[in-house]
């Protein structure tokens, strides 16, 4: 079953493509019909490829990375933020920086001056410092954030990066494909969908259209983290249940081995010691006999002198 169906898709607007004479002939697999001087968009495509592209965020995430959403176009960037932050990911929804994927290492450079900006309204740095110093941190401070809140946090590049019109974030795309990140993109009729590996042919400038399909991503994306979640409590649990097993199975083998030591320490009465023990014990008695007929013979001879 489709994971979005087509009365969704078509009160949403997502068959609504571009004027025809802006069209890009790559997208002809895609487009139903024309009317009015608008390409439709064949929304059973629609269907089939954005299951293609949840397959895709589903498996990312259950591998352990982040998706990274972009969509920095008015009718986009309120909803990239809000479904990006829903599903505890990434997100550039105000202008997207030269090198973020290319030149990670100086990005990270970037968000570490701009976590210490911030750190100096906390640290007492405010109260050493003039006024006009002040309003100068707070204005680059504003303008990091602008650019980089979205990845303050993010430790290594994304796994999967999730686009709103290709046209306008051609830029993201480029450094994706260089880098050789998956791209999952929503493509209207302008648009090229052989530089995409997960194109989704949909409406993107209706803003209904695009949170809908925005929305569908963020949900699969929750669903693989708790799956995740809980597949690592099953793996605790198991290796803690193994662990508590192997404590007792030593415990156990450490008392067999104190109770061998103990039997070693008691001398076992073996038939040699016994033989050797009748031997020595019958010796004692034969001496004594001698003894006894010695004296016997010595006074029978004291009487008769």
């Amino acid at each position: 079953m489709p994971s979005v169906s087509l009365e969704q898709l078509l009160a949403a607007g997502a068959h609504f493509g571009h004027l025809t004479r802006r069209w890009d002939p790559k997208m002809k697999e895609y487009i139903f019909m024309q009317k009015n001087g608008i390409h439709i968009i064949d929304l059973k495509k629609t269907q089939i490829n954005l299951d293609k592209a949840l397959e895709a965020v589903r498996q990312v995430v259950s591998e352990g990375y982040e998706v990274l959403f972009v969509g920095t176009k008015i009718q986009a960037k309120e909803i990239i933020e809000s479904e990006a932050k829903r599903c505890g990911q990434f997100f550039v929804a105000h202008r997207w920086l030269g090198g973020m994927l290319t030149n990670f290492s100086t990005i990270k450079k970037s968000i570490k001056h701009y976590k210490n900006l911030v750190k100096m309204g906390t640290d007492g740095t405010y109260e050493k410092i003039s006024k006009k110093e002040r309003l100068m941190i707070d204005r680059e401070k504003e303008k990091l954030f602008a650019v980089l809140g979205g990845i303050e946090e993010m430790k290594r590049l994304p796994g999967l990066v999730f686009v709103v019109d290709t046209k306008k974030e051609h830029i993201a795309v480029k450094e994706a494909r260089k880098m050789n990140i998956p791209v999952i993109a929503m493509l209207d009729t302008n648009a090229d969908p052989t530089i995409i590996d997960y194109p989704i042919p949909a409406n993107d400038d209706a803003a209904k259209s695009i949170s809908l399909i925005t929305s569908k991503i963020a949900d699969v994306i929750i669903e693989a983290r708790q799956k995740v979640k809980e597949s690592k409590a099953l793996e605790e649990a198991v290796e803690q249940e193994k662990q508590g097993a192997l404590k007792v199975e030593r415990a156990s083998e450490k008392k067999t081995e104190t109770k061998a030591k103990k039997d070693t320490r008691k001398p076992v009465k073996t038939e040699e010691t016994k033989s050797d023990v009748s031997a020595e014990s019958s010796s004692k008695k034969d001496k004594k006999e001698e003894v006894k007929i010695e004296e016997t013979t010595d006074n029978k001879e004291n009487k008769e002198s």
